[in-house]
């Protein structure tokens, strides 16, 4: 083998496999792996994708369900070379095949279940569930013992969400994503006696880069699930098998909701991690009241860095519930205005980073790349605010405030104040077109009982200032999301602006 320095992605287990063989390092459903298992299984996993003729820097798309399966086939990507390209599961049609087209795929690995979603002429292989799978073909294919990838090589196009424009393919390097490995590990207290649960889909950043890839780093035992299943999730933790577990503020809000919530046994469950969208406060409230012994972590960022860049520690929650904490190990951060100068704490601005976590770019689009990328530092997007102890609020999505009547008003801060709400289950706020005040406030609710739209404009009202408070209250039985748990008000202004 050539020699390297094992600055990878597929070194992070391999360090783990020497060090602990034996230790189991997943379980998924009756399949178990100890760590020397799993590291040999991704070794000939790389010989099975570069039998078919994929040479180091080719993309390899991965359309899949949670599985031990897309697990080794990333860690597989990792060490052969190759360029690992995840695929929202969801996805179909025109999307599915942008992304497969503009990220210039040579192969699709995908659960058979799903293959028939891709467009024609795609070439596929099976990762699952076949005699010719990745995972059935691993018995007779042999160890892989070619050159390892350079530590400044491509191993994903981590595509954004698309939540507000076509998703852009953000182009990590093996040394960006163990430099994330490595803050999470510090920021996020990750140890190898930690029992953690991975429910949300491992093509999302959050669950397979802050916390999978982190924990099998440490040497942890990693239940992986198909789904945030709230009864499994539940009999895990009451079980004593789970005492870690990351969820989007959607599934901690579907969890804080249900029936048993206040009954059944979840004293096991020590450390809690949300993100990947804002976290209502009286949603945060109500856990913390619920569980006071459980540790909260607030965990902040973006595809573009890994994905984590700021964390709220539990002993910093006390007063600072709206707040993302401050960055991590190996990201820096600054407030600035629109023409890049820095705004004084306390003063709203976009939030930018320089770290070595951060993207190479965007595949293919040198346009947005030179947008996003100005004078050193990557713009986020997202408005924030910076206090004088260096801990940050989002305030907003740069694209979600709303310009009522020239002013502009914060789509969280509302929805702060209708989940204060009894009635309300979810509330996302948006601007719509209006000829008077530009945009109109607009909240759309799902509601969980019985309540009007004059009750919660009048609720609103109590807590916010006349020109925050909503002019209109839309009902729905859902919002849209994807599948990270992001609400897509693109969705909602698209399907009511009109």
């Amino acid at each position: 083998m050539t020699p390297g320095h094992g600055s990878t992605v597929d070194g992070v287990l391999r360090r783990s496999a020497r060090r602990t063989p034996a230790r189991v390092a997943v379980e998924y459903r009756d399949r178990t792996w100890t760590y020397e298992e799993l590291d040999e299984a991704v070794s000939r996993a790389a010989s099975v994708l570069l039998a078919e003729g994929l040479a180091p820097g080719d993309r390899v798309g991965a359309y899949g369900h949670n599985s031990d399966a897309y697990l080794i086939a990333f860690l597989a990507c990792a060490r052969a070379g190759l360029v690992h390209v995840p695929v929202n599961q969801n996805l179909t049609g025109g999307e599915l095949a942008y992304i497969v087209a503009q990220s210039g795929s040579s192969l699709v690995l995908a659960d058979p279940g799903l293959a028939d979603r891709l467009p024609a002429g795609v070439r596929t292989a099976a990762l699952r569930d076949t005699d010719d799978s990745l995972l059935a073909r691993l018995a007779e294919a042999p160890v892989h013992d070619g050159p390892e990838p350079r530590t400044d090589d491509l191993v994903q196009l981590l595509y954004t969400s698309g939540t507000t424009a076509l998703p852009k393919g953000a182009m990590m390097t093996h040394r960006a994503l163990v430099h994330e490995y490595l803050s999470a590990i510090t920021a996020l207290d990750l140890s190898a006696g930690d029992r953690p649960a991975h429910s949300l889909p491992l093509y999302h950043s959050a669950q397979m880069h802050v916390f999978l890839l982190p924990y099998l780093a440490v040497g942890a035992t990693n239940i992986v699930l198909d789904a945030p299943d709230g009864d499994r999730l539940l009999d895990l933790v009451e079980a004593g098998r789970v005492d870690s577990l990351f969820a989007p503020p959607t599934v901690w809000i579907a969890l804080a909701n249900r029936p048993d919530f206040t009954t059944r046994d979840l004293s096991g469950l020590r450390k809690a991690y949300y993100g990947a969208s804002v976290m209502p406060v009286p949603v945060l409230e109500r856990l913390r009241e619920r569980l006071p012994r459980l540790s909260l972590y607030n965990c902040f960022g973006q595809s573009e860095i890994g994905p984590l860049a700021t964390v709220l520690a539990p002993e910093e929650h006390k007063g600072r519930l709206d707040s993302c904490g401050r960055t991590v190990l190996f990201v820096d951060a600054r407030v600035v205005d629109e023409d890049g100068a820095d705004v004084p704490d306390g003063t709203p601005g976009e939030i930018v980073y320089r770290s070595p976590q951060l993207c190479e770019g965007y595949w293919e689009k040198p346009d947005e790349t030179a947008a996003a990328f100005r004078d050193g530092w990557f713009h986020s997007g997202d408005l924030a605010v910076r206090d004088a102890d260096g801990y940050f609020t989002i305030v907003d999505r740069v694209k979600d405030v709303i310009n009522s009547g020239g002013v502009l008003v914060s789509s969280r801060q509302v929805e702060d104040v209708l989940y204060t709400h009894d009635a309300v289950a979810e509330a996302a706020v948006i601007g719509l077109p209006d000829e008077k005040w530009i945009e109109a406030v607009t909240a759309v609710v799902v509601a969980r009982g019985e309540i009007s739209e004059e009750e919660l404009i009048a609720h609103a009202r109590k807590e916010l200032a006349p020109f925050k408070a909503p002019k209109r209250v839309l009902f729905v039985d859902e919002l849209p999301r994807n599948a990270s748990g992001k609400i897509l008000k693109r969705e909602l202004r698209d399907r009511f602006g009109s």
